[in-house]
């Protein structure tokens, strides 16, 4: 079962990337219609998908295994920033960036939930969830300082500001607050958060897919630090990660769903990014595309080992 959700969620993604090439071949999407649309995505569809994670029952068991998910949230992108920032010492320039914020940063929701979904219920996507949530405050602020070089003092005060008032951000104190007080939302409510946070995936998808349409993919196949990045992205880091979790002992569904998480391929952030601060946008949107597309082996053969 885990198996076919997997090449199901793989698929879909390559889909919705073609739609988006042939949304931009045909002049459908413009270079100008793709940035407002990442901002649809930023600002308005990526809140609410947050938002939508937490809306989910607790019992007493879960809540402890929460609290031990975010220890070992914690100690995974400790250990993802600190391997890959050693792995990446031959990479140089804007290429590097990508492939560190691919690297610390993956594919949480439209990859990582069904395939949590489909081993734990939902219970693992409670804990994908609280992943989720490192994953949304780190992309705001370590993900971002990553982009965007230095800052001065006046700019990184203002930065910060900006980042607390982030609706992503915001979207993440709401969810808490909802997990921690129980609270119950409206039917009509909750259906209306997901109905706009479920646009996310498709969305992102489709941004991808108008920048791969301009990409010359001949260009990045004697392009080393592509082949480089996929296998440190995919196996190395991963595999690291599973072996220090010998170490904790007796495997839950908390740690693995921290070594699955850790395990999916880059985030379309990497590209979305990428494209907003225009560094290498055609290799990140490369880098997500083919992360994604041979996690299809990877993934799989993690889940043989872990399950």
């Amino acid at each position: 079962m885990e198996v076919s959700v997997i090449i199901e969620s793989v698929v879909s993604l390559f889909i919705i990337i073609l739609v988006g090439v042939y949304g931009s071949r045909k002049k459908i999407i413009t270079a100008e219609t793709n940035k407002r649309l990442v901002d649809i995505l930023i600002q308005i569809a990526l809140p609410f998908m947050i938002v939508s994670s937490f809306i989910y029952t607790y019992d007493h068991t879960i809540k402890s295994n929460v609290i031990k998910t975010f220890y070992y949230s914690i100690i995974a992108y400790i250990i993802m920033i600190f391997v890959s920032h050693l792995l990446l010492l031959p990479v140089k320039g804007h290429k590097k960036t990508i492939l560190h914020f691919a690297n610390v940063f993956t594919n949480t929701g439209y990859v990582g939930f069904p395939i949590l979904n489909s081993i734990y219920g939902t219970e693992g996507v409670v804990y994908g969830s609280i992943f989720n949530m490192f994953f949304v405050i780190l992309v705001w602020t370590y993900g971002l300082i990553l982009f965007k070089d230095n800052f001065s003092k006046k700019e990184l005060k203002a930065e910060l500001k900006k980042i607390l008032l982030n609706p992503s951000i915001i979207a993440v104190c709401i969810g808490i607050i909802i997990m921690i007080f129980d609270i119950q939302l409206s039917g009509a409510l909750i259906s209306s958060i997901e109905a706009i946070g479920n646009i996310t995936g498709p969305l992102s998808m489709i941004i991808i897919g108008v920048i791969l349409s301009n990409v010359k993919i001949q260009k990045y196949l004697k392009d080393w630090t592509v082949y480089y990045g996929v296998v440190t992205k995919l196996i190395i880091i991963p595999a690291i990660i599973y072996l220090i979790s010998l170490l904790v002992g007796n495997p839950s569904k908390a740690i693995n769903t921290v070594i699955i998480m850790s395990a999916m391929p880059a985030s379309a952030m990497t590209s979305i990014l990428a494209e907003s601060f225009d560094k290498e946008k055609e290799y990140a949107a490369v880098i997500v595309s083919v992360t994604t597309l041979l996690s299809l082996i990877t993934v799989t053969v993690l889940l043989k080992i872990i399950l």
